[in-house]
Order: C-alpha cells, then sequence, then structure tokens
C-alpha cells in the first residue's frame, strides 16, 4: 500500500485545525496561545497567512521583514489583522490545501507547521487531541531537517525516544515521552518539557530556554 504523501497528511492537518476552529468560543479565540505575543486568532491566521500571496508578493513581504523570520511572519499578516473569527474560519477553509511557499517540500512545510501550531493553540486552552501516529511520524522526521526550526540544534546530541509509537532518533542522553511531546520540545515549546522523562530532558530544557 502506498503511503499518503505530505501534501496529503498536510491537507488533512488543516482540515482538523478548520474543525478545532469552528467550536472555539469568543474567549478561546482571543486566548494566549504558546508562541509568545500571539493569540489563538494570530496563530489560526498564520498557518496560512502566505498561501494566497502572489510570487511578487512574497518575495516583498520577506524584503519588508529583512533578515528575521518572526517579522516576515508579521509582515505576512498584517492584510489579516481586522479578520473576525469566522473570516478567519472562511480564510483557513479556502487554503486547506496548502499553496505557494507552504506547499514547499512537497508539503513538508505546511503539515510540520501546522501541526505544531494546532498543538500551540490546543495546549494553550486545553484542548488536547490524538494525532494520527503515521502523520506524525512525518512531521517528526521532516522537524528534524527543517530550516525554519531549532529541532536539529535542540535534539543534537541526544537521543529521542517515542513512548507512544514506534520513532527514535539520535543517540546520547535519553529524553523520552509521548511523540507529541518530543515534537512540540523539539520546537522549542517548554510546555512540553514536563511530559518528558530521561536524562536528555535537562539538557533540552537548557537549550531551550537559552533560545
Amino acid at each position: 500500500m502506498t503511503k499518503p504523501d505530505l501534501m496529503s497528511f498536510a491537507t488533512d492537518e488543516r482540515t482538523d485545525l478548520l474543525d478545532l476552529l469552528r467550536g472555539l468560543t469568543v474567549a478561546q479565540w482571543e486566548a494566549q496561545s504558546l508562541c509568545t505575543a500571539w493569540r489563538v486568532r494570530d496563530v489560526a491566521v498564520h498557518v496560512v497567512s502566505y498561501d494566497e500571496l502572489s510570487n511578487r508578493d512574497l518575495a516583498a513581504t520577506f524584503l519588508r521583514g529583512g533578515p528575521r523570520v518572526s517579522m516576515v511572519n508579521q509582515v505576512a499578516m498584517r492584510r489579516y489583522a481586522d479578520l473576525d473569527a469566522q473570516a478567519i474560519i472562511d480564510l483557513v477553509a479556502r487554503c486547506l490545501r496548502p499553496r505557494g511557499l507552504t506547499a514547499g517540500f512537497k508539503g513538508g512545510i505546511a503539515l510540520t507547521d501546522s501541526t505544531i501550531h494546532q498543538q500551540d493553540i490546543r495546549r494553550a486552552i486545553g484542548l488536547p487531541r490524538t494525532i494520527p501516529p503515521e502523520r506524525l511520524a512525518r512531521v517528526l522526521d521532516f522537524a528534524m531537517t527543517a530550516p525554519t526550526l531549532p529541532a536539529k540544534k535542540n535534539a543534537r546530541g541526544l537521543r529521542l525516544i517515542a513512548t507512544d509509537m514506534d520513532w527514535t532518533t539520535g543517540s546520547g542522553p535519553v529524553a523520552s515521552g509521548p511523540a507529541e511531546a518530543l515534537l512540540m520540545t523539539i520546537a522549542g515549546r517548554p510546555d512540553a518539557l514536563a511530559d518528558l522523562d530521561g536524562d536528555g530532558t535537562e539538557t533540552l530544557r537548557q537549550r531551550i530556554h537559552t533560545r
């Protein structure tokens, strides 16, 4: 049987995000996410904020944002600053299949970004979920080499072991726990550290807080 490709998984992940957004309360839309300075609404916009940019708009966005990814993200999100919750839902619904920049690496960018950011929302407002294991394994693999994530640096010299699925990587002191917590930790989210065990966990803690 052929494995689903990254683009199919990315579309599935965004569909799951859309389902989540449709059920949020007014308070949850305005709640702080795990991303510093971003509310839940901001995270939802960010996930698809590059999809509707033309090549010219994308180039202009990077020029205005400068060398820092965080500033480029802010520029990309400005056009959606005045959207209400329903308009954000409509935006995500238009962008279920990634386009443009987020379709890069055969959908790997969109898949990884959407998965991590959905968890940034869910962890912040207390709505956990079980990510399909096959999808999560592909996200973990891609995250380890993704150019805009600190995962490779955070995990350097450590052995990461998922306790709820067949996934492991690296060598050295062990950090083990649920695969979702491993993903969120190597992506730089200290909130997930409490779900991990092993001697390598303290190294992860120091690296995350240093960055």
